[in-house]
């Protein structure tokens, strides 16, 4: 919104600066991290009073977490609300890429809200039907993936769905597979599978916010390249216009999540939620579908997607053979069952994450 005092720089110097990406996004996230910081305690104090006994905990988990009852969910709503307000007031909002990022985000946080709801309300960890939630989540996210396709395509000026139904192979530079429409229900799996990963992984205290943020701030940088025909051209990646305008949303994302660790941070004050979990998950995802790094995601990612494999490899071997492979899914808990503590858990999954963006970020040049 705030992009347009850049008509203003001729007769004022400093309205020059909203023309840059990196400023507006810096702003954006010093924006979503006040706005948190501001509005968390009465978000905790309200959703403490509307929940009553908060978070269902599993009866089958840690002795440990049984402490956490009564800790109110659905946290995901301070940390939409940094996002959507501040890339309303940074971003560039006549921008394709940034609108439908958005708009998934919004949809599955409504998604992962009626989802909190149920399970605070009726005290159980049913909450709305799995094929009805994936049902939800893939028609709101092939919508995305179909927007993004045309979006592309016009900004490369192609006839066709090729260039924005093509995907690329990290680490090589010439190995681009056009999966004509098709990329549809590929990119949705990719935001669906991105949004349930994520809400797999938040299970303890800061565990998968730290990775969202890292995340965020991996795929910022993949956007601001993309988007540069310079950077993209030097590093031989597929050059989409428009897409660096998607920085600026994730560095709302980034400051955002530094707001909620304030209050995440064990012992939490709040959990985010399926709101949060699946939000962001999806943001993340439909920013790897734009910037055409759908591959790359799995690496910088890695740490959620280990989370979803080490569930479905559980619930795989138990059907199949009634044995578990795990003591415990997803992992985090496994190894909280080994004897780790709940903050050597999270931490090393840090470690884990900073080390898998390293390497998904090393993959732009090594081509």
């Amino acid at each position: 919104m705030l992009i347009w005092l850049v008509e203003l720089s001729d007769h004022l110097q400093i309205f020059n600066l909203f023309r840059y990406i990196t400023f507006r996004t810096g702003a954006a996230a010093l924006t979503s991290a006040f706005i948190v910081f501001m509005f968390g305690p009465r978000i905790i104090a309200s959703l403490s009073i509307r929940q009553g006994r908060g978070q269902p905990i599993r009866a089958d988990g840690p002795q440990t977490h049984f402490k956490k009852a009564g800790t109110p969910t659905m946290g995901g709503l301070m940390i939409l609300t940094g996002i959507i307000v501040s890339s309303l007031l940074w971003a560039d909002l006549s921008n394709t890429y940034v609108v439908t990022t958005l708009l998934v985000t919004l949809g599955f946080g409504a998604i992962g809200f009626y989802d909190d709801y149920l399970k605070v309300t009726q005290q159980s960890h049913r909450g709305v039907s799995g094929k009805t939630r994936l049902l939800a989540e893939f028609l709101l996210a092939g919508l995305a993936v179909y927007a993004i396709m045309l979006a592309s395509m016009a900004a490369v000026g192609t006839a066709g769905p090729s260039f924005g139904s093509s995907l690329a192979f990290p680490f090589f530079k010439d190995f681009v597979i056009d999966l004509g429409w098709f990329y549809i229900a590929f990119g949705a799996f990719v935001i669906v599978g991105a949004g349930n990963a994520v809400n797999l992984t938040d299970g303890l205290d800061g565990l998968a916010i730290v990775p969202i943020m890292i995340a965020a701030a991996s795929f910022g940088v993949i956007a601001y390249l993309s988007g540069n025909a310079v950077f993209a051209n030097y590093l031989q990646i597929n050059f989409v216009p428009g897409t660096g305008e998607l920085s600026v949303v994730l560095g709302a994302v980034i400051g955002a999540g530094l707001g909620f660790l304030w209050f995440n941070a064990p012992p939490a004050a709040i959990f985010m939620g399926d709101t949060g979990s699946l939000a962001l998950g999806g943001l993340v995802g439909a920013v790897a579908v734009a910037t055409k790094h759908e591959l790359v995601m799995i690496i910088i990612g890695g740490l959620f997607v280990a989370e979803a494999l080490s569930v479905i490899i559980q619930v795989a071997s138990f059907k199949l053979t009634g044995k578990r492979v795990f003591l415990m899914a997803p992992i985090h808990h496994h190894f909280e069952r080994l004897g780790w503590t709940e903050s050597q858990v999270v931490i090393r999954f840090w470690i884990i994450a900073v080390g898998l963006a390293m390497l998904g970020l090393a993959t732009l040049k090594l081509r």
